[in-house]
């Protein structure tokens, strides 16, 4: 039987953490983290080794995945926006209106959480934890400090603790806690659990039992050469010249992007070789926390006999530096740490088991999948392409995607806005700047580390040629053409 004819819909458990590379699972690869729990995920399911999110930002790239369209697409761009657009409709809100009880555990951030608590777009979240950053600046209606209180907590105090917030107390486990409350209330449709947990995002300050476990002599140290010097001087000249006298700086939702060359870039890169591997060590304590909280979602599902029944979604909104190139944090780069993202798919006795794709897939890709598997008509204007051929090993399925796009707004951060795309065929990564003769290209097969800029390279030429007009024709597929047409006239 098809899924689509299936007679009952499935749960869907869908996971998202906040900024999490794409190179922080042991069973992908990585043996200097412990996840164990997402390991699991792993050898149950599908897990694609490439995917690629829309946006190296929150706000346009869970817009995109929610929606399955680009951000400028549905003109979704910028974190701090006022309000979501009416249109498209979020997954959730299409999968509430075929009898879904959808719920929301945690950040959502498709409009400005600066100074309140988001505008709600038509979401269909009947069952709605809200909470943002770890801090307590909103007057109502943050849920996580709600919670702290009932324990007699202040958050405020809490997250100024150097030894971090413990972690019976964090913000990973109330969403753990919330998404277990709402998998064992009693119902019969099927659900929806949007679970967005907050880290692995700054500041990155873990529990200090968590921070115990890594010793920062013991993971990998950061992707640098001397070149990057050179590399993020040239692509600052025109990229944050003008940050500064930016009135919406202060915007604390609005990209922070200490990546920026300081003044003295080279000072900044000895800190960084000194400091690169606490901050790794740290953000592998981040994962191991949310890890054991996955542990314990994936144990109430066993015990209230739904996991057979339940599709679990585990990825991230985009990814983080970590000390690569000289960098921190998220922005205007288009590095594998920042745009390549896990994304495991897991469903017992559906979808194949312990499978690592190496096909292109991106995150608006979810979407199509789900209104798929729950028979849902696709629209002509949604992106994405639907992963389900991939997922249950159909002999037709194909090899994915043969290129994936990411974009950003506000690139060169000048008075009029700007935007950077990038676009990835599998092999050569193109990257334009397109308010200044300004871009970067790699061969990622063989600089897998996007070291050589080969974007002024004489040899290059021709091939750079082929992949702007490739991009630009991506681009422009890419936009919403309005509403069907009603008559010839």
């Amino acid at each position: 039987m098809q899924i689509s004819k299936r007679k009952t819909r499935p749960n869907i458990l869908w996971i998202c953490t906040d900024q999490q590379r794409y190179d922080t699972i042991a069973a992908l690869g990585n043996a200097r983290v412990s996840t164990p729990n997402i390991d699991q995920l792993a050898r149950e399911g599908v897990a694609f080794e490439r995917a690629y999110c829309q946006s190296p930002i929150c706000t346009p790239s869970r817009a995109s995945f929610l929606s399955g369209m680009y951000p400028s697409s549905i003109q979704v761009n910028r974190n701090g926006n006022p309000a979501f657009p009416d249109f498209p409709p979020l997954i959730s809100k299409r999968l509430a209106d075929i009898g879904y009880t959808c719920g929301l555990i945690g950040k959502l951030h498709l409009s400005s959480a600066y100074g309140r608590v988001e505008e709600r777009a038509d979401d269909g979240y009947t069952y709605w934890q809200y909470s943002h950053a770890p801090r307590d600046d909103w007057r109502r209606g943050h849920d996580y400090a709600d919670w702290l209180r009932a324990k007699g907590l202040d958050l405020g105090a809490l997250s100024q603790d150097p030894a971090g917030v413990p972690a019976q107390y964090h913000q990973t486990t109330w969403c753990a806690e919330k998404t277990i409350e709402f998998i064992e209330s009693r119902r019969e449709q099927p659900w929806l659990a949007s679970v967005n947990i907050y880290d692995p995002h700054p500041p990155f300050n873990p529990p200090a039992d968590y921070r115990a476990q890594f010793d920062p002599q013991a993971v990998k140290p950061p992707l640098f050469r001397e070149s990057d010097l050179a590399q993020q001087k040239k692509l600052a000249t025109v990229a944050f010249q003008s940050r500064a006298r930016r009135p919406d700086n202060l915007d604390i939702n609005s990209p922070i992007l200490p990546q920026a060359p300081s003044p003295s870039l080279e000072e900044a890169a000895t800190a960084g070789a000194r400091d690169a591997r606490s901050l790794i060590a740290a953000y592998y304590a981040m994962i191991k926390l949310i890890d054991d909280q996955i542990g314990r979602i994936l144990q109430a599902l066993e015990a209230t006999n739904q996991r057979e029944r339940t599709i679990i979604i585990f990825t991230s909104d985009h990814g983080e530096a970590l000390g690569d190139h000289g960098l921190i944090q998220k922005g205007c780069r288009f590095y594998d740490g920042l745009v390549r993202v896990p994304l495991i798919w897991s469903w017992r006795g559906v979808f194949a088991e312990n499978r690592r794709s190496d096909a292109l897939a991106e995150l608006s890709d979810i979407v199509p999948t789900l209104m798929e598997i729950c028979g849902l008509p696709i629209p002509e204007y949604i992106s994405g392409r639907s992963l389900l051929p991939m997922l249950t090993g159909a002999p037709t399925a194909s090899n994915g995607r043969t290129f994936v796009r990411c974009e950003y707004i506000d690139a060169l951060d000048l008075p009029a806005a700007s935007i950077a795309t990038m676009f990835f065929d599998g092999r050569y990564k193109l990257i334009r700047y397109h308010s200044d003769n300004l871009g970067e290209l790699y061969d990622v097969r063989e600089d897998p580390g996007e070291f050589r800029d080969l974007w002024d390279s004489a040899a290059h030429q021709d091939l750079k040629l082929t992949l702007l007009q490739r991009s630009y024709d991506a681009t422009l597929n890419t936009l919403y053409r309005g509403p069907a047409r009603r008559g010839p006239m």
